[in-house]
């Protein structure tokens, strides 16, 4: 079936570099130092190789329309409130959640950390959710750390006319990958209230938030309403982050490796990243070869 909201993604259509290693997640061992950083920016360093595109304007938001439909917004406000008081003088970091922080599935697991119900078309279906390796001390971390907003490319409401065609079309949603899901219905709002009972995100953007350009939902980060030199981006697809490449701090795609421990070597980064006074440099001395 065709759709322009639907987008097939599979284990080997999103790598961005290679492991960097794997430790036990009972057994966790001391994070790699600098020589850490050579492996995890030498993806970005071929990708600054390429043009980088223009963004396009700000008048290119895009909203959600109740029939599925999506149009273009005037410039506004930023899509962030103002940056509250504790945080001052933080850097900000947009994190993603899907293949970054957590893997969703509708197919049973039989280990998954959350099982999130959502009704569809008036029947309850089961996400089964596993949670990255170390993603809680992750995510503890960086809210010491930074100003934390997830940004996800999952829809804030369904698009019932989407919904509709799925179901003419007897679609099997137990065999829809999560993030096909998630571009149609937000499960993101749930998962994440399990996941940050701490409250580490302080806002929560959707797929509403991004600006679609040549086919790809882009997390446009100088809509946020930050400093770009002090803002950060975390994603395991690069398309999301293709206006601002020099702003991203690249994660290898997770899916259900229990031995994966990309969250874990990736603090001494950040923990270093957040005492920059201007991000651009910081990062491109650890791009250095």
């Amino acid at each position: 079936m065709e759709s322009s909201i639907i987008t097939q993604v599979q284990k080997e259509d999103i790598q961005l570099s290679p492991k960097t290693g794997q430790v036990s997640r009972s057994s966790p061992k001391k994070p790699r130092s600098c020589n850490l950083f050579k492996a995890l920016f030498c993806c970005l360093r071929g990708a600054q190789a390429a043009p980088k595109p223009l963004p396009p304007s700000q008048d290119a938001l895009l909203e959600p329309q109740d029939n599925g439909d999506v149009v273009k917004l005037s410039s506004g406000p930023s899509l962030l409130p103002e940056m509250i008081p504790q945080d001052q003088g933080k850097i900000c970091v947009v994190i993603d959640l899907d293949e970054t922080l957590v893997h969703s599935s509708f197919k049973p697991i039989s280990n998954a950390d959350f099982i999130v119900p959502v009704e569809i078309e008036g029947t309850t279906h089961q996400v089964y959710v596993l949670k990255r390796p170390y993603v809680d001390e992750f995510l503890q971390r960086m809210g010491e750390l930074f100003e934390c907003i997830l940004f996800t490319a999952s829809l804030a409401k369904p698009f019932p006319r989407v919904l509709d065609d799925l179901c003419s079309a007897k679609t099997c949603f137990v065999n829809l990958h999560i993030k096909e899901l998630a571009y149609i219905f937000n499960y993101a709002d749930p998962v994440t209230d399990l996941l940050d009972q701490c409250g580490v995100f302080r806002a929560r953007l959707f797929r509403e938030s991004c600006v679609f350009h040549q086919g790809f939902y882009v997390k446009d980060l100088s809509l946020l309403g930050r400093e770009l030199h002090k803002t950060l981006i975390l994603d395991n697809s690069p398309a999301s982050y293709i206006f601002h490449p020099e702003n991203a701090v690249p994660v290898v795609s997770w899916f259900d490796d229990v031995e994966d421990s990309e969250l874990l070597h990736l603090l001494p980064v950040f923990e270093d990243l957040s005492q920059a006074e201007d991000i651009y440099i910081r990062l491109g001395e650890l791009r250095v070869p």
